[in-house]
């Protein structure tokens, strides 16, 4: 018989050791995190069979229609972190405001942001789901943080990843030291390492797009998009299509076999759908930590200075060389 796998909580523990001062409080954060996962996944495993399907009726803040699993899940998150002591902060796509949470103050000094179940149009056609989050410190002194300091810029988090719920439970994250991801064993209950280390091809052979709004595209990304479906002498291009409506899943493909996801600005809303703080800069952050790139196709992600905890943002995500050609096209350098 062969060694036992390597669990999530022995990973980072040993991660930590390397860290002169490192207290612990990180492996039990994320942890916890896993922990919010595994309700999550459990609810969705049983999602036809409990009344938990469809639509509350309300709008969330972006004002897009809430479905009752995106509440239960953002509820998951805030009952496992309540009197966790842990975090002081929480902020959601699912909330207006963040939650500020006294009972853990002042020992909670991380504040977590997170989309708690992205790709949610999935739910009732049993296709994968997925959670983002965000990981920031908070060194105030003086109380609970303002609203204004969980918006940060993306090369400030401590940490970030995402779960992604399909035939099995993933959990990726990087706390800055490379990208690693943990496959949720239902029998023992626990995360097993499974991809150590991740890297990503320079360059890869498959794009994600929502291709529906393409007429709503500026010329540039039509030309990039148009350019990867066109056949090349050498054997590169086409690019196959690969699109599930969730993002988590979306770059989970790309993030282990090479391409780009694009939900690139629209000519009538240039600051695109997806949200910085709590879907992009953890995306940009994971793929980036495994030799990737994040882009707005203008700027860098992690360099962007949000202004607003709901704040959007243009999003090309992937491999560095197809990421670099995307951008080309989306300023205009090149037109094939």
């Amino acid at each position: 018989m062969g060694p036992f796998p390597i669990t999530l909580t022995r990973h980072i523990l040993q991660a930590q050791a390397a860290y002169p001062g490192a207290t612990g409080e990180f492996s039990a954060l994320m942890a916890q995190i896993g922990l919010a996962g595994k309700m999550i996944a459990s609810d969705l495993r049983r999602a036809g069979l409990i009344n938990i399907l469809g639509y509350t009726g309300d709008t969330n803040v972006q004002g897009e229609a809430v479905k009752k699993l995106d509440e239960i899940a953002n509820e998951i998150f805030v009952k496992v972190f309540q009197h966790s002591g842990l975090v002081c902060a929480l902020a959601s796509e699912e909330m207006e405001k963040p939650v500020k949470l006294e009972e853990n103050w002042p020992k909670g000094k991380y504040m977590l942001l997170y989309d708690p179940l992205d790709g949610s149009s999935n739910t009732d056609v049993n296709m994968p789901l997925g959670t983002i989050f965000s990981v920031l410190r908070f060194e105030g002194k003086g109380g609970l943080p303002s609203d204004a300091e969980l918006v940060r810029v993306g090369t400030e988090q401590v940490a970030a990843g995402y779960l992604m719920y399909g035939s099995s439970t993933m959990l990726v994250y990087t706390a800055g030291h490379g990208a690693h991801g943990f496959t949720l064993d239902p029998g023992v209950g626990e995360y097993l390492l499974s991809h150590e280390h991740i890297r990503m091809p320079a360059k890869g052979k498959v794009y994600a797009t929502n291709e529906g709004n393409y007429h709503k595209w500026p010329a540039g990304t039509q030309r990039y998009v148009d350019y990867l479906k066109t056949q090349d002498s050498d054997g590169e291009r086409p690019y196959s299509g690969r699109y599930s409506g969730c993002l988590a899943a979306d770059v989970h493909r790309i993030l282990l076999g090479g391409g780009v996801y694009l939900y690139p600005a629209e000519t009538d809303k240039p600051e695109g759908k997806l949200r910085l703080l709590y879907e992009a800069n953890p995306l940009a952050m994971v793929v980036e930590q495994a030799g990737g790139r994040a882009s707005t196709g203008v700027e860098p992600i992690l360099s962007i200075k949000p202004k607003a905890v709901h704040q959007r943002v243009p999003l090309v995500i992937g491999s560095r060389e197809d990421v670099e050609i995307a951008e080309g096209f989306i300023q205009g350098h090149r037109t094939s």
